[in-house]
């Protein structure tokens, strides 16, 4: 006898169910950055900040040991660097160990990616700033001199993993005075790691034309032997 589909929905009912309830449970998949997502990003380059970095260091440093009832609170300060703003820049997510500069290992494709970037034909000319954030939680304090140090963390893995030129990466740490998201100070997105671009790269100066050789000594003549 034929069997209806009506018939073999009972069935299959608790097999669908089964299904349905392992795609809920299966965890989401982060969206993979690209080379290409990064080169569009931090090739719009029009004109270089003026940007004393040693001074946004310590204005950085000063401004987060304030102590003040009439500070406001994260959500509400001024940017401490507007001027990073209206840059080229890109935003990536850079898992760390808690409260240290460690990069932990599943990140690393993620630095790899920056990396192929900025030796892309279109990113060679260019120099950049790598800048860390981090949320609103803690002491303020604390949260620049760990943003500082994860920047330099992903500088120099940069530099010395995978062989990006010193001369083309900077890097600054603006804790919480600069928050990516100040709507939710406490987010975990005012954790991510900003490549900006910054600057063309100083042209190699042309090396200087060889000095030229002295002149020879004229040549004496052969003295004749005596008998």
């Amino acid at each position: 006898m034929q069997r209806t589909a009506t018939s073999l929905l009972p069935g299959l009912l608790p097999s669908l169910l089964a299904a349905s309830l392992m795609v809920a449970s299966a965890p989401a998949r982060s969206q993979e950055i690209t080379r290409e997502d990064i080169v569009r990003q931090l090739s719009r380059f029009e004109s270089a900040p003026t940007l004393d970095l040693p001074a946004l260091k310590q204005q950085t440093q000063e401004r987060s040991k304030i102590r003040s009832r009439n500070e406001p609170p994260p959500q509400k300060r001024t940017p401490i660097a507007p001027e990073l703003m209206n840059l080229p820049a890109f935003n990536v997510d850079i898992q760390f160990d808690q409260d240290t500069p460690i990069v932990r290992p599943e990140s690393y494709q993620a630095v790899g990616r920056i990396a192929d970037a900025m030796v892309y034909s279109d990113l060679l000319p260019y120099t950049f700033l790598i800048v860390g954030h981090v949320e609103a939680n803690g002491k303020r304090e604390s949260n620049v001199i760990l943003s500082q140090r994860r920047a330099d963390a992903i500088r120099d893995i940069l530099a010395n993993t995978f062989k990006i030129s010193v001369k083309r990466l900077q890097s600054v740490g603006l804790g919480e005075e600069q928050l990516l998201d100040p709507s939710k100070p406490t987010a975990p997105v005012n954790q991510q790691i900003q490549i900006i671009t910054v600057a063309k790269a100083a042209e190699e100066a042309a090396a200087p034309p060889p000095a030229p050789a002295p002149a020879a000594p004229g040549k004496q003549a052969p003295r004749k032997h005596r008998n």
